[in-house]
């Protein structure tokens, strides 16, 4: 009889079956065999909020197949993924096929030395993970069945909220309202154009009467104008030359959030992109030498490193780039969360020697990418750290009462160390050789105008960060947060890829920090992701944690939807008479967006669609006023022209795109 190993994904199944011999029989479940129903809550909340599980019709075949193998087999080994979800899935697999003492085994990555290790030190279900698994499915199923009809009933049928989601919305609709309430202040900079032995280079104003100058100090172009006419054809004086050396370190290795906020701006992956990449370089690709996986499991917040792991990476590091490349020992990193799972590691290559070059013909070309981007990051995170010399060269200008500072700046290289193989941003600039004291005759001084900008709005790496540094979400959420807010329509990406909400999530957001604040609230969400953590410690109880949450919000909930009404919330009046019934027509919103309905409804079922006006990317202010923004409009027959939002107060509209 054979050994039955179950695992989550036919791809894992595929190359853990390559390692195994002919005494194992290696067998996927194809994710969850055991959800919450659709058609009802499927929480009882009165039995201390008891789960109640049902096998969803696209399983049970499954679960046949599994349980037939079952009696044919010695002994059923689940060896499903690590994290909270992997050991709910192996639970259910256990309770489902009625296994008295399943043997669960983890490893860190698919290649055959781990899992053989694996095999070697099986332990038993961990029961506080199932529990905090069990806690989230359980909170995210209150507040999605619970408040979202809530939705329908106040604003329109088809929308929904959830427990982190509505947190991120959050973020997104705020930082537009800021961007839109942004005002620019305007303020200049003053600039020296030098040279010396035919080499030209920049000082810029920073410093008067030893004080150094703030952003502002430069308010007018009247004041600008000023100066520049004081220093014209003054000398610049060498007043100090100031030399150091300064070391610059590696970044850590990948874990979830990093890796997903490089994938984007390197490669302009999303985070659900980056993921699925992830999952499948994890899982497993066929190389010359069979199946193996590639680099460690992804959904990780630990920076820790194996021993094993380091070795191989010095070792590779001293044959391929020298010695003086290597760290004794190799370097080690400290992850900043507070419940961060060490036993666990950081994303890192399988096998060291795998060089992106080495197996680019067996990845397709994302895949490749991904992969050089992950085999880079952990090789320069052992490396050399490099060494700059930084110069400045400060210049000192008498005009009248007062002296004014100019500074120029250069750098260079003098060891490249992790650089070697992740490049960053550098700028290389030699100045001259100059002594103190020399003079010299600035060529040309020019005066330059700039403008604060608004904050920029978020994008997948920007975002991932954000929800981060607030502890809203785990490494296995990031990714599902951003994919829900765009199904559920309520955020959209502009012509860069970043992301705004349409009107009826602004709607939504809004309506459940005025409501529901506690959705919302960033500490209230990071407080329950903590809290969910030590149930995954055995430091809470599974239901002291939902009903500290439960009741307050079922109180809240029930005490809303008897008081506020649909006017109230979603209903705009307008001075527009419906031309059917001579009644005044307001705005309603549906799932798409808002659209004028007679106010006599249902007796007259008058509509009229509303387009919408969308902002230019990036934002512009009109070029009549200045205080409007340009927007797209839409004559009656669709052609585009260009108007200002503050129309009818400014009327300036254009045929062409402003530049």
């Amino acid at each position: 009889m054979k050994n039955l190993v179950i695992v989550e994904s036919p791809t894992k199944a595929r190359t853990i079956s390559h390692f195994l011999g002919n005494d194992f029989l290696v067998i996927s479940s194809y994710g969850h065999i055991r959800d919450l129903p659709k058609s009802k809550l499927g929480v009882d909340i009165e039995k201390n909020f008891q789960p109640i599980y049902v096998i969803p019709p696209k399983a049970r075949k499954i679960i046949k197949e599994l349980k037939e193998k079952k009696k044919e087999s010695q002994k059923v080994i689940l060896a499903c993924d690590e994290d909270r979800e992997g050991e709910a899935i192996a639970w259910h697999l256990a309770e489902v096929l009625n296994l008295q003492k399943p043997e669960r085994i983890v490893f860190h990555e698919i290649t055959k030395k781990a899992i053989l290790e694996a095999l070697k030190k099986p332990r038993a279900i961990d029961f506080n993970l199932v529990k905090a698994q069990q806690a989230r499915r359980v909170l995210d199923r209150l507040v999605g069945y619970k408040l979202s009809p809530f939705l329908w009933h106040k604003i329109t049928r088809g929308l929904s909220a959830g427990r982190v989601q509505s947190a991120a919305l959050r973020l997104i609709v705020e930082r537009e309202k800021e961007i839109k309430e942004f005002k620019p202040r305007d303020y200049w900079t003053i600039e020296a154009l030098l040279e010396k032995e035919k080499k030209e280079f920049k000082a810029i104003l920073f410093a008067k009467n030893g004080k150094k100058l703030e952003k502002f100090f430069l308010n007018t172009e009247k004041k600008a104008k000023e100066i520049v006419n004081l220093l014209k054809e003054k000398p610049f004086f060498v007043s100090q030359i100031e030399e150091k050396e300064i070391t610059k370190n590696p970044l850590p290795p990948f874990k979830t959030s990093t890796l997903q906020q490089e994938a984007w701006r390197e490669l302009r992956f999303s985070s659900k992109k980056t993921m699925l990449i992830a999952q499948h370089l994890y899982e497993g690709k066929n190389l010359a030498k069979g199946r193996q996986g590639l680099i460690t499991y992804m959904r990780t917040d630990s920076l820790n490193i194996s021993p094993l792991a380091l070795k191989e990476c010095q070792l590779f590091i001293e044959g391929n780039f020298g010695k003086n490349y290597s760290v004794e020992g190799g370097r080690k990193f400290k992850s900043k969360e507070k419940l961060t799972q060490e036993a666990h590691e950081a994303i890192r290559p399988t096998e060291i020697n795998l060089t992106p070059e080495k197996i680019k013909n067996y990845l397709d070309k994302d895949e490749y990418k991904l992969y050089d981007l992950i085999w880079r990051r952990f090789v320069a995170s052992q490396m050399k750290e490099a060494k700059i010399k930084k110069i400045n060269l400060l210049f000192e200008v008498e005009a009248g009462k007062d002296k004014y500072l100019f500074k120029a700046s250069g750098s260079r290289i003098l060891f490249d160390g992790f650089l070697k193989i992740w490049p960053q941003k550098i700028d290389e600039f030699a100045l001259p050789e100059l002594k103190k004291g020399e003079e010299i005759t600035p060529k040309e001084i020019i005066f330059s105008k700039h403008s604060t900008q608004p904050p920029s709005r978020y994008n997948d790496a920007s975002l991932v960060k954000t929800l981060e540094s607030y502890g809203i979400g785990r490494p296995s959420t990031y990714a599902p947060i951003i994919s829900v807010l765009q199904e559920r329509g309520y955020v959209k990406r502009d012509s860069k890829f970043n992301f705004y909400p349409n009107e009826i999530g602004i709607l939504v957001s809004d309506i459940l920090s005025k409501h529901f604040p506690e959705i919302v609230d960033y500490q209230f969400t990071a407080k329950m992701e903590d809290d969910l953590d030590k149930i995954a410690q055995g430091k809470l109880s599974y239901s002291d944690v939902l009903r500290s949450f439960w009741l307050p919000f079922a109180k809240n909930l029930a005490e809303k939807e008897k008081n506020l009404s649909k006017e109230e919330l979603s209903i705009i009046k307008t001075e527009k008479k419906c031309p059917l019934c001579g009644s005044n027509l307001v705005i309603r919103f549906s799932k798409f967006g808002k659209f004028l309905a007679c106010s006599n409804f249902p007796k007259c079922s008058y509509k009229e669609n509303i387009k919408e006006e969308e902002f230019l990317e990036p934002k512009m202010k009109c070029p009549q006023c200045q205080e409007g923004w340009v927007i797209i409009k839409r004559t009656k027959k669709g052609r585009i022209f260009y108007g200002c939002s503050r129309y009818p107060q400014c009327q300036w509209a254009s045929w062409q795109k402003p530049k």
